[in-house]
């Protein structure tokens, strides 16, 4: 069985960490920023650990050998 390459778009948004979760970043930060909250952009500011069944998928797909 050869090895399997990992998705280069995850390898760049995506981190696991020590404990095996996934760590992503905000969506949603990039324009029509004046219709958004204030609340909704100060807790967009830094990353968010993954949704489960959603991180199941990317290290199972995405990133093999993380």
């Amino acid at each position: 069985m050869p090895k399997l390459k990992s998705k280069s778009g995850a390898r760049k948004r995506f981190r696991v960490t020590g404990t095996g979760k996934v760590v992503m970043n905000f969506a949603g930060k990039r324009h029509m920023l004046r219709r958004r909250s204030q609340k909704m952009k100060r807790k967009a500011r830094g990353t968010q650990i993954m949704a489960a069944p959603d991180a199941k998928v990317v290290k199972r797909s995405f990133l093999p050998y993380l």
